[in-house]
């Protein structure tokens, strides 16, 4: 299945954007669904129909959903859960309060993209389109999958080969609630078979992250950081929205003429900063956009010379290289500047930081042992080089070393 996902910053129009692609698709005959993953759900406000948490059909060859969160945690990790509120409440804590913290970090998010992966097995559906929560919502939402197998996977066998020995003991010797059998069945479940589907899915070559814009200065720069990051997650981003366009009409009258000389340098901005990925602009309207009729033809104007499910464009992803021995990864990150990237190896991962994420890269196994020589970034790509000879003196600690890229160590 076709998967599209469409994120910026809030109230630059990706609910719009996303309906509008959603039907420009189903007329096309291609099976479609649209789900919004915002917790703050607005596809019925701009559907001008009330959408629920399992599908109904809007148009020929569409359904819609807005996906519960909090049943679908019920759904996946019940168990874990309960024994988390029975916890709390042993330690005196009651009510909602017990319920709320028992929330695990970033599971509503999850949830989401957990609906949305049965979905696409279901076979029922060519193209899902995805309307994302705001841009930083967005980019914890997307690599959380990658987060949480790579942390929790060590943390679950330790955790459970601990307890098979010691919880017998201890249910007899303490008060405090102990995770079940059954707590920790669900855990490998979610973790061993659910988050790698997951995984795989969101950075397969069919899924693809859109970035909505206007020509404000401040929503560009977020849009840049978003891209930065998705691309150091191996998220492919294929397509830039530029909504809100004042139309070559009106930027004739005086009043709107700076205005358009401007937007006109924002665009050409925008083409350079985002290259190669394809520029869709979109012209304000002249009323508001709500409801099917309206969402297609701002659909047919969007799509005017494309299709909202073609692969809009190709940008590479990270690779692990080895010529005449030296070995070397690189990895895209457009728009990150020199003093905005750091780099660190511990043991067999090599940890690269941007602003405002961090990214932990497994390595092969022949460059686990080797250490970091060197680092450049050229042309929006960060390529790390290894030394030839093996690790010595810090690796015992860890410890291999840390550089801003351009720098030699």
């Amino acid at each position: 299945m076709r998967l599209v996902l469409y994120t910026g910053k809030g109230g630059v129009g990706k609910t719009t954007t996303a309906a509008a692609s959603a039907l420009r698709s189903a007329a096309q005959g291609k099976r479609t669904l649209l789900i919004s993953a915002d917790s703050s759900h607005s596809l019925s406000d701009v559907l001008d129909l009330k959408i629920g948490p399992k599908p109904i059909a809007i148009a020929d060859n569409l359904q819609a959903v807005e996906v519960d969160a909090r049943v679908e945690m019920a759904r996946h990790w019940g168990k874990i859960s309960d024994f988390l509120v029975a916890l709390f409440r042993h330690q005196g804590i009651e009510g909602v309060v017990a319920e709320e913290l028992a929330l695990l970090p970033g599971a509503e998010e999850l949830t989401t993209l957990l609906a949305l992966d049965e979905f696409a097995r279901s076979g029922e559906f060519d193209f899902a389109v995805v309307d994302c929560a705001p841009t930083d919502t967005t980019l914890r939402l997307l690599t959380l999958p990658d987060v949480a197998h790579s942390s929790l996977r060590l943390l679950l066998k330790i955790q459970r080969a601990l307890a098979g020995v010691m919880t017998p003991l201890a249910r007899s010797l303490v008060s405090v609630p102990l995770p079940s059998a059954d707590v920790f069945g669900e855990a490998e479940e979610l973790l061993y078979a659910k988050l790698r589907a997951l995984r795989a899915r969101i950075i397969d070559s069919q899924t693809s992250v859109r970035l909505v814009v206007t020509t404000e200065r401040m929503v560009i720069e977020e849009a840049r950081r978003a891209f930065t990051d998705l691309c150091l997650f191996g998220l492919h981003c294929d397509a830039v929205v530029v909504n809100r366009l004042l139309p070559e009409a009106a930027t004739r009258e005086l009043f709107f003429r700076e205005w358009g000389e401007v937007q006109q340098e924002r665009l050409a901005e925008i083409a350079e900063l985002f290259a190669p990925l394809r520029v869709l602009p979109a012209n304000l309207a002249q009323e508001e956009i709500i409801g099917p009729q309206s969402l297609l033809a701002h659909g047919h104007e969007l799509f005017a010379d494309c299709l909202p499910d073609d692969v809009l464009s190709n940008a590479p992803g990270i690779g692990f290289h080895s010529e005449h021995g030296r070995y070397s990864v690189s990895i895209p990150l457009p728009g990150a500047t020199l003093d905005g990237v750091d780099i660190t190896k511990v043991d067999d991962e090599l940890l690269v930081r941007t602003r405002s994420v961090c990214r932990a890269l497994k390595l092969p196994r022949r460059m686990a042992t080797l250490a970091v020589s060197e680092a450049h970034l050229r042309e929006g790509v960060l390529s790390v080089f290894f030394r030839s000879d093996p690790v010595q003196g810090d690796a015992d600690e860890g410890f291999v070393g840390s550089h801003r890229a351009g720098a030699e160590v």
